[in-house]
């Protein structure tokens, strides 16, 4: 199930069957000037996508896959095939009956499997920059991030490395940027108005004491620059040869992320645990990359304690204990601290409802 079923340019949408990749996509959609813009940072199944309400490093601008799908096929547990916005429908908005299309997206496939997607598409931007800036702390990063965003600047891409992350960048991906907070920014438009774009954030950055701003304005530099931020995973893995990844993250208003990486970072040193965070900072949302000894029940046990740490940290303030990884089975208790017991109560009815004997996905999101 692996087909393109159907692109419409002049209404910038697609429909595509459940085995459907990211890559395989924007591949197709090349000569159209369109393309498919949220990446989690892997080839992803877009069906899968849908399932797992994916987001990554371009949710700033495009949003979510929640944002994103305007109608899917769905398999239910009884063998019944429903359109959750009906039979061919795309249109950009709707106010007839339940959202059900939301319904599904993110539910983990515990309600039903879904088949087929339709999906909005964008115009490809005609000229794209990015650009590198450090910082003595992560203050000074989250508030270029709030004022970038305030000023109305039409960011792409706005991503936070720590020290740890920066370090294992240099080591992996044979890069020699300085070992400090940093962000990662891409900007999407017209040659023109990237100028105008690039002395403002320029500004910004030195006026919350950062240092070392540098463009890249060739494709090939842009690509090697954002190469090495996807492949942040296996760096954190090569700071420990031999290790596996655990990886956890956490959401919150981005007003609280210098607290709360603040706080995690202690936790993450009294543990005595290697912790890298990359953060999507313009959503608030940031993970920690833990290198682990599969082999070290103990060292297992530390991280999985601060994990929980940071997602208590994250309830507290007003976030939620996970912004795009997802529930699972590893955070159901956290689960229901966040949604309260009505609200999992009624979660739970609408399970029974469409799948009664769960067969969908079982033991995954509540117990």
């Amino acid at each position: 199930m692996n087909e393109i079923l159907s692109v419409n340019p002049e209404d910038f949408d697609c429909t595509v069957q459940s085995g459907v990749t990211r890559m395989q996509l924007n591949n197709y959609l090349r000569d159209t000037g369109l393309w498919f813009p949220i990446d989690p940072g892997a080839d992803a199944s877009l069906c899968g996508m849908c399932s797992t309400s994916a987001s990554g490093t371009n949710a700033v601008r495009y949003g979510t896959m929640r944002e994103n799908v305007l109608n899917l096929e769905v398999v239910l547990a009884d063998g019944r095939v429903i359109n959750t916005a009906g039979k061919g429908r795309r249109t950009k908005k709707t106010s007839a009956g339940y959202n059900l299309t939301n319904l599904f997206v993110g539910s983990e496939g515990t309600l039903g499997i879904i088949t087929k997607a339709s999906l909005k598409l964008f115009g490809i931007p005609e000229a794209t920059v990015s650009a590198v800036c450090h910082f003595p702390d992560v203050q000074g990063a989250v508030d270029t991030t709030v004022q970038v965003l305030q000023c109305g600047i039409p960011i792409a891409r706005i991503e936070f490395l720590d020290e740890v992350s920066i370090d294992a960048v240099n080591k992996y991906s044979k890069m020699d940027m300085k070992v400090a907070p940093s962000l990662f920014l891409e900007f999407t438009g017209t040659p023109s108005s990237l100028d105008e774009q690039a002395a403002l954030v320029a500004d910004l950055c030195s006026m919350n004491n950062g240092s070392d701003f540098k463009w890249a304005k060739d494709p090939e530099e842009r690509s090697h620059l954002w190469k090495a931020r996807h492949d942040i995973l296996y760096a954190c893995m090569a700071l420990k040869p031999g290790s596996k990844p655990y990886s956890t993250d956490v959401c919150v208003p981005v007003s609280k992320l210098p607290e709360i990486i603040k706080r995690s970072k202690e936790e993450i040193t009294k543990a005595g645990v290697c912790g890298p965070i990359v953060g999507h900072v313009g959503d608030g949302n940031f993970h920690v990359f833990f290198p682990v000894d599969q082999n070290n029940p103990e060292e297992l046990q530390k991280i999985q304690e601060v994990s929980k740490k940071m997602a208590l940290m994250s309830l507290e303030m007003n976030g939620t204990c996970t912004g795009e990884h997802g529930i699972g089975q590893g955070k159901r208790e956290l689960l229901v601290q966040e949604i309260g017991e009505t609200g999992i109560q009624v979660m739970k009815q609408i399970k029974q409802t469409l799948d009664p004997k769960g067969i969908m996905n079982p033991a995954k999101v509540f117990y």
